[in-house]
């Protein structure tokens, strides 16, 4: 099988820092090929991807994640094994660098799918996870945005001003094994406690070796209403193309509840496609030694590896 990475930056309409939200998913997407070409898994990936991510302040993940109503940070992550459709999540956990890292820990060292707050604090704590500042957290762009941001509406599209949402990659191994991982800060200004989409299992992300793997961005209120990403592993169990399968959800998503977003997928073949019904979403793949990289609606740049290690 020939291995695939593909992750996400986040589905939004914002101008701010297109480039590096463009330049940031291609290392990701490179730094999660070359745990693949050093025999790493596609779980291993796909945590690989998205703790680069969550390192970078420009992405709404980690640090430079939104803040809540009372300027806190409370982020939400989930990994999911298509293998045997374990999954781990974390939800409104604080003081955590690589809400991932710890989402893969609760799949493999509890009985639990979730745990959230301060449950999800202690379990962190007991795993060797040190705890980071709350400083340490926060950007000033998004203390900007929550300056900027009169309160919190579930039903508004505070991508329009900010500069990404939830980050993501789907990921297929040399051995047909696929995995998918989403991180995420959340909605500025956010009741304290909000959960989205992403720790949901088939929502934010889901993954299975029968059919493919996904990870949704946008709305969280809206994918979790329509179950996007589950939705579009669906589509593909019906006989549709990732492709084919990701226009139709989202499709359905705006019609039948006027929800924005994006999502990447995988098909247990190979196949892959990055769809957003936003202006923009930071994408970024690599396959077969070519990287495959966009942002704004239907761009699609490539180019070689000069390194066919996926170094970066």
């Amino acid at each position: 099988m020939v291995p695939v990475v593909v992750v996400h930056g986040g589905a939004g309409t914002a101008l701010t820092c297109e480039e590096l939200c463009k330049l940031g998913v291609q290392e990701a997407a490179l730094a999660g090929y070359h745990v693949l070409q050093q025999g790493g898994s596609a779980l291993d990936a796909a945590e690989a991807a998205v703790i680069h991510l969550e390192n970078n302040p420009i992405y709404n993940a980690g640090c430079g994640s939104a803040l809540n109503e009372l300027k806190d940070v409370e982020m939400d992550a989930l990994i999911v094994d298509g293998r045997t459709l374990d999954c781990g999540a974390v939800a409104a956990v604080r003081r955590i660098a690589n809400p991932i890292t710890l989402s893969r820990l609760v799949m493999e060292k509890t009985n639990h799918v979730c745990l959230a707050g301060e449950g999800a604090s202690k379990f962190a704590k007991a795993m060797g996870i040190k705890e980071v500042s709350e400083e340490s957290l926060r950007t000033e762009y998004s203390i900007k945005m929550w300056e900027k941001t009169r309160h919190f509406n579930e039903g508004s599209d505070q991508s329009e001003e900010s500069k990404s949402g939830t980050v993501g990659a789907v990921v297929l191994d040399s051995k047909g094994d696929l995995a998918s991982a989403t991180s995420t800060g959340g909605i500025v200004k956010k009741m304290v406690g909000r959960v989205g989409d992403t720790p949901m299992i088939g929502c934010g992300g889901f993954a299975d070796n029968l059919v493919g793997a996904a990870s949704a961005t946008g709305h969280g209120e809206a994918i979790m209403k329509v179950t996007l990403s589950r939705l579009v592993i669906f589509h593909m169990e019906q006989g549709m193309s990732p492709s084919q399968a990701a226009d139709t959800a989202l499709e359905y998503m705006n019609t039948r509840v006027k929800g924005k977003g994006g999502i990447i997928v995988i098909s247990k073949s190979g196949e892959w496609t990055a769809k957003c019904n936003t202006k923009r979403m930071a994408w970024a793949t690599v396959k077969d030694g070519i990287l495959h990289y966009g942002s704004q609606h239907g761009e699609h740049n490539t180019k070689p590896l000069a390194n066919p290690s996926g170094h970066s």
